[in-house]
């Protein structure tokens, strides 16, 4: 009896050391999202506390946290049952920073050169670089299809699993054919993009590939990998998150993303600093940890001196993109794999440059053959659907029906985020859709909802239950 419970005692004290530890190691995740989110969503975003409270911190297990605004100094704070405090600050033009591995003053004394906005009135200027919708809208489109279509996005299957769509747009042609709004957010309600941001990198990338600063054929530019095995991956692997480094791309609990994300001061760095577990190249495997490395590796590019004002000036400003902030860490890198703000109207002037292969208004934006780039698959993608921080339908080479949208054409290409954000391409449709959400459980089924939209485009002769591309 006393060896049998000598084991119950040690199995008991090696289950609370686990259970301490692991909430050591969660508990400071869980109140740096929501201090993060809740300073976004408020300060950025400007949207009430309490909404944010109950919807984006509503869910296990973020709703253990208490989180609370001080406007006095533009900051939020959050804490679970009163331990792991966690703070983030608001800057203007920089949206939120989390404080990771430095002090607050620090942070706060960062000597940062904001561009200043476009002194353009938006409303006076035609869509797409302005907010004028002009009335010429094609008699053929199938308005009624397109409600329904719209009906069934913005409603509410069950009360449990939340499908929250905020907004969708739909462009055809260049022109918005349907846009809606859930209530509480308009035109100029600026939305997160989540893992959308990594899209946005691809076009910094980009610009940097046309002014001759990058070459995506070349080693990837990290200084620590110069002397290991690591100096064979190119900024192709990068960008196709094919580098073969040891990742764990997990939101469930502590992990490589979570612990980037949410802890550390340097979220390319720490990235970068961890060992290869394939050949480069040769494994696809999604990861936020590369795309940050990619935003270090433009930010070096770039240099500081120009840094903060590039994505604006070169960018957002070129193509009507007002109303879209980039967030950095605490380093002063934009966290490329994941915060970014904009309306959805910004959101789908993005989608338009693409479709347009990166000209805007005769302006060639991306390098030529960038968007072909963008939409090649990875290697070592087991189903050929991701490309260059875009996802593709086109399926396993010659297997057109190992796509993830089924009922839509192949070369749909899209941007992709957390809780249903998406900017989805489709060239052959001359087709834009933005849909932005805070989906938990009950998503949009995505492959109808384009295919219902398709449809209901002049001069389609296509059906969601017979389609053939």
């Amino acid at each position: 009896m006393k060896i049998l419970k000598r084991i119950l005692l040690i199995s008991l004290l090696l289950i609370i050391a686990y259970a301490l530890f692991y909430v050591w190691r969660a508990f400071p995740i869980i109140s740096g999202y929501g201090a993060k989110n809740m300073c976004s969503c408020v300060m950025l975003a400007q949207r009430n506390a309490e909404d944010v409270i109950k919807n984006e911190l509503g869910k296990f297990p973020l709703h253990l946290g208490s989180f609370s605004v001080n406007f006095n100094d533009s900051s939020t704070t959050g804490t679970v049952f009163g331990l792991a405090k966690r703070k983030a600050i608001y800057r203007k033009g920089l949206g939120c920073t989390l404080i990771a591995e430095m002090d607050e003053e620090d942070l706060r004394n960062q000597k940062i050169n904001i561009p200043a906005p476009p002194r353009v009135n938006q409303d006076t200027v035609a869509w797409p670089t302005g907010n004028l919708i002009m009335d010429s809208i094609n008699e053929s489109t199938k308005h009624e299809t397109l409600e329904a279509v719209l009906e069934t996005a913005f409603a509410e299957p069950g009360p449990k699993k939340l499908r929250r769509t905020r907004a969708v747009i739909v462009v055809h042609n260049g022109k918005i054919i349907a846009e809606r709004y859930a209530p509480g957010f308009t035109t100029e309600s600026k939305l997160i993009g989540w893992s959308m941001t990594k899209s946005i990198t691809n076009a910094l990338v980009g610009i940097l590939v046309k002014q001759g600063k990058l070459d995506v054929n070349e080693p990837a530019p990290v200084g620590e990998w110069k002397n290991d095995d690591r100096n064979r991956i190119t900024l192709n692997d990068l960008m196709h998150a094919s580098s073969g480094l040891k990742w764990e791309e997990n939101y469930s609990g502590p992990s490589g993303a979570t612990n980037m994300l949410f802890k550390k001061k340097a979220m390319g760095t720490y990235a970068a600093d961890v060992p290869l577990a394939n050949e480069p190249g040769k494994v696809f495997y999604y990861s936020s940890g590369t795309t940050n490395i990619i935003s270090r590796i433009v930010r070096d590019a770039i240099g500081d001196q120009n840094y903060y004002q590039f994505p604006y000036t070169e960018l957002f400003y070129k193509i009507g993109m007002f109303n879209t902030t980039l967030e950095p860490d605490a380093s002063g890198t934009f966290v490329g794999s994941s915060y970014s703000f904009g309306t959805a109207r910004d959101w789908a002037r993005f989608g338009l440059l693409y479709l347009n292969d990166g000209v805007w208004n005769g302006e060639r934006i991306l390098p030529e053959g960038w968007v072909k780039y963008t939409t090649t698959p990875a290697r070592g993608a087991d189903r050929g659907q991701y490309g260059a921080q875009f996802w593709l339908n086109a399926g396993a080479p010659g297997k057109p029906e190992l796509r993830y949208y089924p009922s839509v054409p192949t070369d749909l290409y899209w941007a992709d985020g957390f809780e249903g954000q998406n900017v989805f391409i489709l060239p052959s449709k001359k087709l834009v859709v933005v849909k932005l959400s805070l989906s938990q459980g009950n998503y949009l089924d995505d492959n109808e909802f384009l295919a219902k939209i398709i449809n209901a485009l002049p001069n389609s002769q296509t059906s969601i239950e017979n389609q053939e591309y």
